[in-house]
């Protein structure tokens, strides 16, 4: 009986001792049932069976231990298992499986080779490799889920194709938060490779193809702290890969149900992940939106518009919204030398599918190969590093290309040379009508700038001390604020003019415009209408407050401007606009997933516990709401909006107002 007692002890310790000591590594003679795991050596991954949301399939996965809802590579991503019984096993060959209870192989790995002492191993990489005994060689792996990625990019896997094995790498979403079967996101081989998201055999958005800096599309991809990036094209493979900067930090490329693709942060001090970017979600990211010959600007209205020398294929459908034909030339080729070439600047560069590159050519040599054949529609350099390098032509209509205010990149569209003349006729017309404009406009203003500039500067000084001068400190001293006066001619210049092109929003209070400075930095101008509700105590109120406050979570106020009856706040640019452009369109709210409704509420929760109790003064807003709320690239939220907004002592905790604010 004591022998039996025993034993049963030792069976016990054994089966705990196996399963409690993090093994990694498992052979033909061991498996891993449901309700077991594998963790990798230095702890940050682990494998085993789970459930996604409310969903009773089981599914084996892989996932970060820090947050076991961020799973970044499933198995049996189309063969859930109804039960837990499932088990994952590896043969004498080397091949690996999921097993039922009734001993059905729902997914298999189907290792390319045979090894003589096979070993599964789930590297602290996340990647989960079939190796031959203790050989490290990532060469010599007999099969490795990095080849075959989900929804997720991890430091070190390749997104892309090889040309030698036929092996191709994609990002494929899930179809759900709770159903892991799968989208499409990959690198397209098809003449200059770019990266491009899919649905069936269709393209549904495109990054671009790769300049030697970023994708064409995501100009907003800059050297950073977080990770590197790189892009590898040879004669054996091509692919996209990021390796982390700082080892300790825990990133992700994720993408999403809805197609979005983003970058997820692990922050120790909140316990969450965090949004670092996404790709940017407007119409504009729609493959080919504009249709062929056509630029798409989401700052524009309308978005779509025509190359010079090109008009609308269908005049009717362009009235009615509808840009999907696109733009057809207005003068036909002549090829040859009755073609010159028209320059665009700051272009997402058309798709490549239908192209030919060359490494090594000079632009003038491209532009002259170009110009040689009658098919060939455009050209620009493949290399924009230095003084730019490489050549890449274009063959058949150009699709998909947008505007950027910054980034962007050359394009020379092929035109016929008398379409070249027009253009040069109607921009010189047009130059000497803003010139004769200019001159009048001159002369009639020049004598009341003199008059009145002594004047104007005496005033400015007087309204601006008698705005800013109206705080008090503790000890009843007036408080002099600094805070930065723009001329109205720059903001003027820098909004074209308060075009309707460069706006934002209106409410109440005015209009909000896009502003581009002279020196290149973008900003919103929130400039009060004379019939404004706000007036001038708002004015005040807002430029005080908001002077003072400083976080993460607030809209920056990087100055005024105050000249006669214009009163203006310049803000720093939110890309993203405000929170309800997003809530209440039936489109857009379906990129707000729930990790990204998480960082927002918390992001403005934030937001107010520094207004309510950590700033200098205690603030109340009073006019909250999701038109309040801007949102930077990122989507990182930021209140705005102060004109209503109300102060209170340190140890207040009521007051009463004299009347109705808010909306």
């Amino acid at each position: 009986m004591i022998v039996f007692k025993l034993l049963v002890v030792y069976c016990f310790l054994s089966c705990f001792l196996r399963f409690s000591a993090a093994i990694d590594t498992i052979t033909p003679s061991h498996s891993v049932r449901d309700g077991e795991t594998l963790v990798s050596a230095g702890g940050t991954f682990e494998l085993g069976f789970f459930s996604p949301g409310n969903s009773k399939g089981r599914y084996l996965g892989i996932w970060y231990r820090v947050s076991t809802d961020a799973v970044v590579w499933v198995a049996n991503r189309e063969t859930p298992i109804p039960n837990h019984s499932g088990v994952l096993k590896v043969t004498n060959e080397g091949d690996i499986g999921v097993l039922s209870n009734t001993d059905t192989i729902v997914w298999s790995s189907n290792t390319s080779s045979a090894a003589k002492s096979p070993v599964v191993q789930l590297l602290d990489s996340g990647n989960l490799v079939v190796k031959d005994g203790n050989d490290t060689d990532l060469e010599n792996f007999l099969w490795q889920s990095f080849d075959y990625p989900c929804d997720t990019l991890l430091p070190g896997m390749k997104l892309g194709k090889n040309f030698v094995t036929g092996l191709e790498c994609s990002l494929t979403s899930w179809e759900s938060t709770e159903n892991p079967a799968q989208g499409l996101l990959r690198i397209n081989p098809h003449g200059f490779p770019q990266l491009v998201a899919m649905k069936g055999d269709k393209i549904t958005t495109r990054a671009g193809s790769w300049n030697g800096l970023r994708f064409t599309g995501h100009p907003g991809l800059m050297p950073n702290p977080i990770f590197n990036y790189e892009f590898v094209l040879n004669e054996n493979e091509v692919y996209y890969e990021f390796t982390l900067v700082n080892s300790s930090v825990i990133s992700r490329l994720v993408l999403s149900p809805s197609g979005i693709a983003g970058r997820f942060t692990w922050n120790d001090r909140t316990h969450g992940w965090e949004l670092y970017s996404t790709s940017q979600v407007d119409q504009c990211e729609n493959y080919a939106f504009c249709g062929a010959y056509a630029t798409c600007n989401a700052n524009n209205s309308p978005v779509c518009t025509c190359l010079e020398g090109f008009v609308s294929k269908s005049q009717k459908h362009w009235n009615s919204v509808d840009w999907s034909d696109g733009c057809v030339r207005r003068t036909q080729l002549e090829c040859n030398d009755g073609d010159v070439f028209q320059k665009y600047t700051g272009l997402k560069l058309p798709d490549t599918s239908s192209s030919w590159f060359n490494m090594t050519m000079s632009l003038v040599e491209c532009e002259g190969l170009c110009l040689k054949n009658c098919s060939c529609t455009a050209y620009s350099n493949l290399d924009i590093r230095g003084e730019g390098s490489g050549c890449l032509l274009w063959f058949n209509n150009l699709n998909d290309m947008r505007v950027y205010s910054r980034g962007g990149q050359d394009l020379y569209i092929r035109l016929a040379s008398s379409e070249i003349d027009d253009i040069k006729k109607n921009r010189h017309s047009s130059k000497i009508k803003q010139a004769g404009i200019i001159v009048a406009s001159a002369i009639l203003v020049m004598g009341i700038i003199i008059l009145g500039v002594i004047s104007y500067v005496r005033k400015k000084k007087l309204c601006f001390k008698g705005i800013m001068r109206n705080d008090y400190d503790n000890e009843g001293r007036k408080e002099d604020m600094e805070l930065p006066i723009f001329d109205l001619m720059a903001i003027a210049n820098a909004t074209c003019n308060f075009s309707s092109n460069n706006k934002l929003g209106e409410g109440g209070f005015g209009s909000v415009y896009k502003g581009t400075m002279q020196e290149g930095h973008v900003v919103a101008v929130k400039r009060l209408s004379k019939n404004s509700g706000q007036g001038l105590d708002e004015f005040k109120n807002e430029v005080n407050l908001i002077a003072k406050l400083q976080h993460r979570n607030l809209v920056k106020l990087l100055g005024c401007c105050i000249e006669g009856n214009e009163k203006m706040l310049i803000y720093e640019y939110m890309p993203n606009k405000s929170l309800d452009a997003f809530i209440f369109d039936h489109t857009r709210n379906t990129l707000l997933d729930w990790r990204i409704r998480i960082q927002i509420i918390c992001g403005i929760a934030r937001g107010l516990l520094y207004l309510h109790q950590d700033s200098r003064l205690r603030i109340i807003h009073r006019d909250l709401k999701a038109s309040n709320i801007l949102l930077d690239e990122s989507m990182n939220p930021k209140i705005s909006d102060f004109g209503l907004a109300r102060t209170f002592g340190g140890d207040q905790i009521e007051a009463n107002t004299n009347r109705i604010v808010g909306t």
